[in-house]
């Protein structure tokens, strides 16, 4: 019954061609519209509210919520987790489905790729090779490409198909990968490596060579997933999961 009562919102919203804050009918509409006792409703659209489809505003009704990909990252984040804290290799997995959707997409980039998001690409790998150049005045070391950079990377490079939802897809599966991998575990990595390899994905798909472009790719998640295969060093713990 609830599942059923749930459906039946959702095909009011679809058949009103209702958008994201459009206003839903109040309780008792919905109630008098769907047959059904106001308990059953508030259950349907609480958990509506949990998937994202509406948004529930105390005091002053029910909206058509933004149906963000929020839910489904969770969902990730959550299922990768356990299944890393029961000997799975979730994350590698994780890090596979992210890596088969770009994959399948670089081809479509080679030669592609607007002046504009090229010109973009270049000023984001050339901050890359800053921060990588940037030392550690405590350890000395070599510093690292930012998270931010490297997302905005791949958003850029993408950007061009004019595909909203294959961008919100890439982010979901980036943000459930990186919430992870800071949770879990600390991976080690040479950021020169991770400069030279964008800025071999970039050369390639401005080239218009696929064969290339798609390599580039390829060697970029291969270094990723070694990364991840290699063994967490003696002495180093896995962060806990408490979000």
């Amino acid at each position: 019954m609830a599942r059923d009562i749930q459906e039946r919102i959702k095909k009011l919203i679809i058949d009103q061609r209702l958008p994201s804050g459009a206003s839903l009918p109040t309780e008792p509409e919905l109630m008098e519209r769907l047959g059904v006792s106001r308990n059953s409703v508030r259950e349907a659209l609480k958990a509506l509210q949990a998937m994202g489809i509406v948004e529930i505003r105390h005091g002053f009704g029910t909206y058509v919520g933004p149906m963000s990909m929020a839910p489904m990252i969770e969902g990730l984040t959550f299922r990768t987790v356990a299944g890393h804290y029961r000997g799975e290799d979730s994350l590698l997995q994780l890090l596979e489905l992210r890596e088969a959707v770009e994959t399948g997409l670089i081809a479509r980039l080679a030669g592609r790729i607007p002046a504009v998001d090229l010109a973009e690409l270049d000023a984001l790998v050339d901050r890359m090779d800053t921060e990588a150049a940037q030392n550690d005045d405590r350890s000395g070391q070599s510093g690292a490409v930012h998270t931010e950079t490297d997302r905005a990377f791949h958003a850029t490079l993408y950007r061009c198909l004019r595909n909203p939802l294959l961008g919100e897809v890439l982010e979901a599966f980036w943000d459930a990968f990186h919430n992870v991998r800071t949770d879990l575990v600390d991976v080690p990595h040479d950021p020169k490596v991770t400069c030279r390899q964008h800025r071999e994905i970039l050369d390639a798909v401005r080239s218009g060579d696929v064969l290339r472009a798609e390599r580039a790719i390829r060697e970029h998640f291969g270094n990723i997933r070694t990364r991840l295969s290699a063994p967490v060093p003696t002495g180093t713990s896995n962060r806990s999961y408490d979000r």
